[in-house]
């Protein structure tokens, strides 16, 4: 069917054309690119607050903007979520600990795409907890991301990361999911990390989204802080996240956001 303007929608999900791919793949690297050039100034004794300056100064660099300043009243280039904080992290003062572990989530607009992606760094040394909290976690989101293909649903997706991540004995957060985008930054539909197989949407060639799950070592509720943005565990326990943008292609899907480096894993070095 077709929304008011025009555009090809199933279920209120925008279907894209095949030259919107090469958008979102433009966009996408410029992101994925960023969190590769950052990688060397995560250490301890850095504070997430330069890293977000730094990120900042790239964005412009590549000629992007980023899609986070200003967005309801947000005013930095990233999210940096330091070990307890499950995500939206406020960069600032913070100084980094020897085995601190962080997501950093960069979102730019390149030509009018938005290319949305984040990853897991480490400061300093790893610890063995963490190390495989951020395994699970990265598993998980390649086998969401396993499951993308025309004719399944959003329900194997979040089937297929939550089957997984609790058979390790961690937990998948229930409070944040991910979502649509394309020329804008959030759309339909929302991208659930759990899930029952065959339930939800059916995947549709054309459809982008990203799929970004979010686990904890240890139970899976959250909540926010009086800061209306930092999001952490209840319990305390250590949170880890990974997310890519996808485009559902004829047999499967295009990741846009792939490190240009290889250094999507905390562990590339």
């Amino acid at each position: 069917m077709y929304d008011k303007k025009g555009t090809v929608t199933r279920e209120g999900i925008r279907i894209h054309e095949p030259a919107d791919f090469a958008g979102m793949l433009k966009a996408g690297q410029v992101a994925a690119q960023i969190l590769d050039d950052i990688a060397p100034h995560v250490f301890p004794g850095q504070t997430t607050g330069e890293i977000d300056r730094l990120i900042e100064e790239m964005v412009n660099t590549h000629g992007a903007k980023s899609a986070t300043i200003g967005y309801r009243g947000y005013q930095h280039a990233s999210c940096i979520s330091v070990n307890h904080v499950v995500c939206h992290g406020i960069p600032g003062d913070k100084l980094l600990k020897n085995g601190d572990i962080l997501n950093i989530d960069v979102t730019v607009i390149v030509d009018g795409w938005f290319g949305d992606t984040s990853r897991m760094y480490v400061a300093g040394e790893l610890g063995r907890k963490a190390e495989r909290l951020i395994q699970v976690t990265h598993d998980a989101l390649m086998l969401g991301i396993e499951a993308v293909k025309p004719g399944n649903t959003f329900g194997d997706i979040g089937y297929a990361i939550q089957s997984y991540v609790e058979a390790q004995r961690m937990s998948v957060v229930r409070d944040f999911c991910g979502h649509g985008l394309g020329r804008v930054f959030h759309a339909p539909p929302n991208v659930l990390h759990y899930g029952r197989p065959g339930r939800e949407a059916v995947l549709e060639e054309g459809m982008f989204f990203t799929i970004e799950p979010m686990v904890n070592l240890g139970r899976p509720e959250t909540k926010v802080l009086a800061d209306e943005w930092t999001a952490v565990t209840r319990d305390k326990s250590l949170s880890a996240q990974f997310e890519h943008s996808v485009g559902v292609t004829s047999d499967g899907c295009e990741i846009f956001t792939l490190s240009p480096g290889g250094k999507f894993h905390p562990t590339w070095g």
